[in-house]
């Protein structure tokens, strides 16, 4: 029976141990968790832009209180904290990582703008944010081009700030360097390409000319008809839903225009030479 007894108290020593690691595992806090740089994320590893930068990407796109700041892979939410606290606009960040989306919304809390950001876990490619009236990055250059065709259905004028990378083929409307790391800048263009019916004021006359319009991205060229002639455009431009263009009329007279675009119209003012001035419209 000894034998057995030593045994049995062995077990219940050894029950206790176990028991004992147990509770202590149990007591034992989490550990906070810590975002490394270089970690690994869904489609790029993270590396935080310098704050320095956010300030000057958000000053490109020349923030405002009546902003809606989006920020796509927004990391540990420092850019949609920035827009937030410094530029007093609405702001959200979507980010991928779950344990990024709680840090983040727990340093919107610590600076005070818990309430005017928002973090969402998502994916950056299924996740709506058409609403945004500025639109921020750190991604690589395939991913922007990804992006790029659901950004140019956006309203034009939204404004497009990317941290290093660029758009391929879509030039942007303003680069900056700083402590060699670049920040791009773009305005969604108004869609403008095709022919429109121009109407002006000419004295005491209404014209109307057919004006047809080519457009990459902002970069506009086109023509009006006057008679049997195609007449170019001089200096079109055309930034956001805002677009300028002029030409010299049949009788020798260079015209101004500069207007808004909505859909398929258009309308301004105009300034002829000798001082004439008038209003301008165009549809498609």
């Amino acid at each position: 029976m000894k034998p057995f007894v030593r045994l049995a108290g062995t077990l219940a020593v050894a029950a206790a141990v176990v028991a004992s690691a147990g509770a202590c595992a149990q007591t034992q806090p989490k550990t906070e968790f810590q975002p490394q740089v270089g970690q690994a994320g869904k489609d790029v590893i993270w590396v935080p832009t310098p704050e320095a930068l956010v300030d000057r990407m958000l000053t490109m796109a020349q923030v405002t209180p009546n902003d809606f700041v989006v920020d796509l892979g927004a990391g540990d939410g420092r850019i949609a904290i920035a827009a937030a606290k410094r530029f007093g606009a609405k702001s959200m960040g979507i980010e991928y990582n779950p344990d990024m989306v709680a840090l983040s919304k727990k340093n919107a809390a610590k600076d005070g703008v818990g309430e005017k950001v928002d973090f969402v876990r998502g994916d950056i490619f299924e996740t709506d944010f058409a609403k945004a009236t500025v639109v921020t990055m750190y991604l690589l250059p395939t991913l922007n081009a990804k992006l790029r065709p659901k950004i140019l259905e956006m309203k034009p004028g939204t404004r497009v700030a990317s941290h290093q990378f660029d758009m391929e083929d879509w030039e942007p409307d303003e680069l900056d360097m700083f402590d060699g790391r670049r920040a791009y800048l773009w305005i969604v263009p108004a869609k403008v390409q095709g022919t429109w019916k121009l109407k002006y004021a000419a004295g005491n006359e209404t014209r109307e000319v057919p004006l047809a319009l080519e457009q990459r991205y902002q970069m506009v060229k086109g023509n009006v008809k006057i008679g049997e002639v195609n007449a170019g455009i001089r200096e079109p431009a055309l930034r956001g839903d805002a677009i300028r263009f002029a030409f010299v009329d049949g009788a020798g007279v260079r015209r101004e225009f500069s207007g808004k675009v909505s859909g398929n119209a258009m309308d301004g003012t105009f300034r002829a030479d000798g001082g004439a001035e008038g209003r301008w419209s165009a549809t498609r």
